[in-house]
């Protein structure tokens, strides 16, 4: 659990610090308008045992955060404000609702000002999961956080979506969105 926390952290760092990279982001949107009008793709992970719809204008980013983890797979838009992480874990005999409960308290504890919306279990597509939406708050700015957590063959996996929370209620259908296309096997 401390490696789903520290790889979570990073991730939200990672979402932070592009978000508050100083860089204009109309500059950045009329650069690669092919990027963003792109339609949505598939993304299958884990010898296809989990797949999901990634948003249009979302690209795979892995590559580019001179991470060496061969198991944390980052999509995002050109600003990286909007940023889908996905984290392969360890087997683990414990609660999916266990799990999610530890990762709220440290959300908790890195973020005072943090608001969780659901911690909730869910079904996809006649798997068990755990959903976690949060809204977090870091320099002075919002984000919507999504967090389903699911087991692969007892493996632990995380997929964070982590979107701009400036019309939360978007954020929320979004990342719904995407959540609604996640297929575990």
């Amino acid at each position: 659990m401390r490696n789903l926390a520290k790889y979570i952290g990073v991730g939200l760092l990672v979402v932070g610090l592009a978000a508050c990279d100083g860089k204009d982001d109309k500059a950045a949107a009329s650069d690669n308008g092919a990027s963003a009008s792109q339609s949505t793709q598939t993304v299958s992970l884990m010898d296809g045992k989990l797949s999901f719809t990634l948003p249009a204008g979302m690209s795979d980013k892995s590559g580019k955060l001179g991470t060496q983890a061969n198991n944390m797979h980052v999509y995002a838009d050109e600003t990286g404000q909007r940023a889908l992480i996905v984290i392969e874990g360890d087997n683990t005999n414990e609660g999916l609702d266990t799990l999610a409960q530890r990762l709220e308290q440290q959300q908790r504890n890195r973020d005072p000002q943090l608001q969780v919306v659901t911690n909730k279990g869910i079904t996809l597509k006649g798997q068990q999961a755990q959903q976690l939406d949060t809204v977090i708050s870091a320099n002075n700015q919002t984000a919507w956080s999504s967090v389903v957590l699911a087991k692969v063959d007892g493996k632990l996996v995380t997929l964070q979506i982590t979107l701009p929370a400036d019309n939360q209620q978007q954020a929320q259908t979004d990342a719904e969105n995407v959540i609604n296309t996640i297929t575990l096997k």
